[in-house]
């Protein structure tokens, strides 16, 4: 199981209340990441992390990591806080599409495999806000003219019900599925985000059987929350059986991209925080190894429910 941690928690963030932790240059954020056993991987978010293609290189090889993915923001700039990819003015979708071929070119000269994005101010709070047809389709062109720039480095969408936008335009797995069908790009992808999948009122290990069944590629990060709010925290902490069921479909469908904690320590321990979550995930793993999953599989494709809550009472919670 590879996973990695986007740098970005490891440095000081903010909600409308409150600022967490300390500001950490670069370097002290992956010197970070060395002190958390379990994790050889980052992603990077560009433009506001990277800096020079070869000093940013060496300092990742350096601590012998890797590069998970760069995260392409699209939301932090004022002139794309109400929209940049489904956006009626051209010159705003063209900025947003330049910085993400911008993210593939770093991408491609530091060694990282993909590119993801979340657009989330591309979306509406009012209704009788947007013209939905219009702005759908603004999203389809930009994010193929992206996805068509390199190829070679895929592109992966992140989606999200709302936030920063009351309705984002990628707010469930299938809306983005179909977009990306849309787009008809094999260098594409769904960043699946485990909490995105919960407050969409979502299933995520059926979001990864509903990637697979369509012939979709995924990128995966992980965390948890309440189903009400996008909280970040450690893995499994409540949605325990959600999240061997997905750990147990990316074994199933094997899939070998890093898992990536899109966490937010806030008040706690960074090192702390991080080192539960990693262990976590991995002794969640290692439990979904340890169990004959064509078995499972077998029970389920019979329907034989009541056979497979006995495996699940005893092989999963061991009680």
């Amino acid at each position: 199981m590879k996973q990695s941690i986007i740098t970005s928690f490891l440095s000081r963030t903010q909600d409308r209340f409150s600022v967490y932790q300390e500001t950490t240059t670069l370097p002290e954020r992956l010197d970070l990441v060395k002190q958390i056993k379990g994790v050889g991987g980052i992603e990077i978010v560009y433009p506001y992390e990277t800096g020079d293609v070869e000093e940013t290189k060496h300092l990742v090889e350096s601590r012998a990591l890797e590069f998970a993915a760069v995260n392409a923001n699209i939301k932090k700039e004022t002139k794309w806080v109400a929209g940049a990819l489904s956006r009626p003015e051209e010159p705003l979708r063209k900025g947003a599409i330049q910085v993400i071929k911008e993210a593939k070119d770093y991408a491609k000269e530091v060694g990282a495999p993909l590119v993801t994005c979340c657009p989330l101010s591309d979306g509406y709070d009012n209704l009788f806000q947007v013209d939905y047809e219009k702005a759908w389709r603004n999203m389809i062109e930009a994010v193929a003219e992206a996805a068509d720039y390199l190829p070679e480095i895929p592109l992966f969408l992140e989606y999200k019900i709302n936030e920063t936008r009351v309705h984002c335009q990628l707010d469930n797995c299938a809306k983005t599925i179909l977009l990306l069908k849309e787009v008809g790009n094999s260098a594409t992808g769904v960043t699946i985000d485990f909490g995105h999948s919960l407050l969409a009122k979502e299933n995520p290990a059926q979001v990864l059987a509903l990637c697979e069944a369509g012939g979709i590629d995924y990128y995966l990060h992980t965390n948890d929350n309440d189903w009400n709010f996008d909280w970040d925290l450690i893995g499994a902490s409540r949605n325990f059986l959600h999240t061997v069921e997905f750990l147990f479909y990316a074994k199933e469908y094997g899939y070998n991209k890093y898992f990536t904690a899109d966490a937010s320590p806030r008040i706690f321990d960074m090192i702390g925080f991080f080192t539960q979550h990693i262990e976590m995930n991995l002794a969640i793993w290692n439990l979904v190894e340890s169990l004959d999953r064509k078995k499972y599989r077998k029970l389920m494709q019979e329907e034989r429910h009541m056979d497979l809550m006995t495996l699940v009472r005893k092989e999963i919670y061991r009680i």
